[in-house]
C-alpha cells in the first residue's frame, strides 16, 4: 500500500489510467476489471452489477486454476480464458492480490489482447505491491 496522503486515491488514478491505456492499446476489448483475489472489484469500466459478479466469478476461477495448475504440475497458474459464442474473457493472476478480466469479441485479435494484457497483468501486480 502507498502511504501518505492521496496514496488511495493516486493507485486509483493510476488504475484507471491503466484500464484507459489497455482500452487505447487493444480497441476490441470491450471491459476491463480489476479485482482483488478475495472477490472485490478495485477498478473497472463495466457496469456495476456486472463489475461485482465478474470480480466474485474471477476469483473464483483464479482459485480452481491455482489448483488445476499446481495439481497438474504446470509451473504455476497464469491466465485463463473463457470463451462463449459471442464473447471471452480472460482472466489474469496479477500478482499475489490481484486479477485482471479482459473481455473481448470472439472475432477480437487475440494475440494482441493476450500481449497486452500480460503486460497490463503485470502492472496491475506492480500498483497492488504498492
Amino acid at each position: 500500500m502507498q502511504s501518505g496522503p492521496g496514496g488511495a486515491m493516486s493507485r486509483k488514478s493510476d488504475f484507471v489510467a491503466l484500464i484507459r491505456q489497455l482500452r487505447e492499446n487493444v480497441p476490441d476489448i470491450s471491459g476491463v476489471l480489476i479485482g482483488s483475489v478475495d472477490g472485490l472489484a478495485i477498478a473497472t469500466d463495466f457496469p456495476e452489477q456486472e463489475a461485482a459478479r465478474i470480480a466474485a466469478m474471477g476469483a473464483s476461477s483464479v482459485g480452481l486454476g491455482n489448483r488445476i495448475a499446481d495439481t497438474s504440475e504446470l509451473g504455476g497458474f497464469g491466465q485463463m480464458m473463457i470463451e462463449g459464442r459471442q464473447e471471452l474473457l480472460i482472466i489474469y493472476l496479477a500478482g499475489p492480490g490481484a486479477i485482471l478480466a479482459l473481455r473481448a469479441p470472439v472475432r477480437a485479435n487475440l494475440g494482441l489482447i493476450r500481449l497486452e494484457g500480460a503486460k497490463a497483468a503485470k502492472r496491475t501486480a506492480e500498483l497492488v505491491a504498492g
